[in-house]
C-alpha cells in the first residue's frame, strides 16, 4: 500500500514537470514579462525536479524491500504513466493524435427477407336463369267525374250606407274696434294776430317786425293753452263667423250582384281494378366455383452497398517529444525563429526567446503542413530543418 502511494505521488509530480515545459511562454508579448515568467516557471521545475528525485529514490527502496526484481525503472514509469523510455534532459507532451480516416464499401440488407401474404381471387362461372323481376300486381284505375255548366246570381256586395263629414262653413266680415277712447288735454296756443314778427329777444325783451323794442304797458309772456277734446280712435279688423255647422251626410249605396257560371258534379268519380300478371326474365348469373384463398410467398432479401468512414490511426493520446524550457536554448529558439522566418512565418525579432510572435509563427507553419499544433514538437524541428 505505501509502495502505490509513493507510486501515485511520482505521477503527480511529473505531471506537475510536464505542464511546466508545456507552457513556453505564453503569457505577455513583451520580453520582460516573459523572462520573469521563464523564471518562474524555472524555479517551479527545479522545486519539481527535486520531490521527483526523493520520490525515485523511495520507489527504489520500496522495490528493493518488496523483493520485486522483475520490474525495471521504466517499467516503473510506464505504470505510473511516464513516457516510456525516457532519457534524461528529454521533455515529453501527452498529445490527441487525429485520427485518419478511410471509406470503405460494404453491403448491408436494404430490405430483409420477408413474406407476403397473395389473394388469389375465387373463380366464377356464368350460367343463364330465370327470375321474377315484377311480382303480380292489382292496379286500380280512377274513373275522374263528370261536370256540368249552370249559372246563378250571386251578391258581390251588399247594400250599405255612407257617412261623410260636411265641414262648417264660415263667412268674412269687417268690425270696427275702439283702440282709444275719447279724452280733453292741454295744448299750446297762439294769439289772434299770431307772432306777427315779433320776437323775443336775448334780453328778454320784445321786439316788433321790424325789430325795434316794444314799448307797453302790458308786455304778455306769450304763453297760451287750449283745453281740446280728442276723439276716440278706431280700427277696422276683420273676422269670421259661422254660417253652417259641421254636419254628417249619410248616402245609401244599393246592392251590388253578378251572374257567374260555374262546373257542378253530374257523374261522381269511381275506381275500377285491374290484375296486372307478374313479370320475368331470363338472366345471366355468374356462380362460384372455388372461393378465394390466401398464398404465403417468400419474398428474398435485398442489399445496398453503402460507404462508411472507418478510423485507421489516431484518436488517442501519445507521449511526443517536444523542446521545452529545460532542454532549449536561446540559441536552438534562435534557428527555429530564423527557420520559420525564411519560410515566410514572421516571428519579430530574432531574440532567442520564444514568445507569443514566434508560437504564432509556428502554430501557422504547423497548420499549414498538417502537423501538431501547440508544441514544438521533434517533428516540427525536422520540418524546420533545425538539428535537435
Amino acid at each position: 500500500m505505501i509502495y502505490k502511494r509513493v507510486l501515485l505521488a511520482a505521477a503527480g509530480t511529473s505531471a506537475l514537470l510536464i505542464a511546466a515545459c508545456g507552457t513556453t511562454q505564453t503569457t505577455s508579448g513583451y520580453a520582460n514579462s516573459e523572462a520573469a515568467r521563464i523564471a518562474q516557471l524555472q524555479a517551479e521545475l527545479e522545486s519539481a525536479q527535486a520531490h521527483n528525485a526523493a520520490l525515485s529514490s523511495q520507489v527504489s527502496t520500496l522495490q528493493s524491500q518488496s523483493g520485486s526484481s522483475s520490474q525495471s525503472g521504466d517499467s516503473i514509469a510506464i505504470a505510473a504513466g511516464y513516457p516510456p523510455n525516457a532519457k534524461p534532459g528529454q521533455c515529453f507532451s501527452r498529445i490527441l493524435i487525429p485520427e485518419i480516416t478511410e471509406t470503405v464499401s460494404e453491403q448491408v440488407i436494404d430490405l430483409p427477407a420477408s413474406t407476403e401474404l397473395r389473394i388469389v381471387a375465387a373463380e366464377y362461372e356464368f350460367a343463364q336463369e330465370r327470375i321474377m323481376v315484377k311480382e303480380a300486381t292489382t292496379s286500380y284505375h280512377v274513373i275522374p267525374a263528370t261536370y256540368e255548366t249552370v249559372t246563378e246570381r250571386v251578391l258581390v256586395q251588399p247594400e250599405m250606407t255612407i257617412s261623410k263629414v260636411v265641414p262648417a262653413v264660415y263667412e268674412e266680415y269687417e268690425e270696427q274696434v275702439l283702440v282709444r277712447p275719447a279724452f280733453t288735454t292741454w295744448k299750446p296756443g297762439a294769439g289772434l294776430i299770431g307772432d306777427g314778427g315779433y320776437r323775443r329777444g336775448n334780453d328778454g325783451r320784445l321786439y316788433g317786425p321790424d325789430g325795434s323794442l316794444v314799448q307797453t304797458i302790458i308786455q304778455p309772456t306769450g304763453e297760451i293753452l287750449c283745453k281740446v277734446e280728442v276723439p276716440p280712435k278706431y280700427k277696422t279688423i276683420t273676422r269670421k263667423r259661422l254660417v253652417s255647422a259641421e254636419h254628417t251626410e249619410d248616402t245609401v249605396v244599393p246592392a251590388k250582384y253578378e251572374t257567374i257560371t260555374k262546373q257542378v258534379i253530374a257523374v261522381p268519380p269511381r275506381v275500377e281494378e285491374e290484375v296486372v300478371p307478374a313479370e320475368y326474365t331470363t338472366i345471366r348469373v355468374r356462380k362460384l366455383v372455388s372461393p378465394a384463398r390466401t398464398e404465403t410467398i417468400t419474398i428474398p432479401a435485398t442489399y445496398k452497398t453503402i460507404e462508411k468512414t472507418k478510423i485507421v490511426s489516431g484518436g488517442n493520446l501519445e507521449w511526443r517529444e517536444v523542446i521545452c524550457d529545460t532542454n532549449s536554448t536561446p540559441e536552438l529558439i534562435s534557428q527555429v525563429q530564423t527557420a520559420l522566418t525564411n519560410r515566410g512565418y514572421e516571428t519579430g525579432r530574432v531574440d532567442g526567446v520564444f514568445g507569443m510572435s514566434t508560437l504564432r509563427a509556428m502554430e501557422k507553419f504547423q497548420h499549414d503542413n498538417g502537423l501538431i499544433v501547440g508544441q514544438l514538437t521533434m517533428q516540427t524541428m525536422d520540418a524546420l530543418g533545425v538539428p535537435h
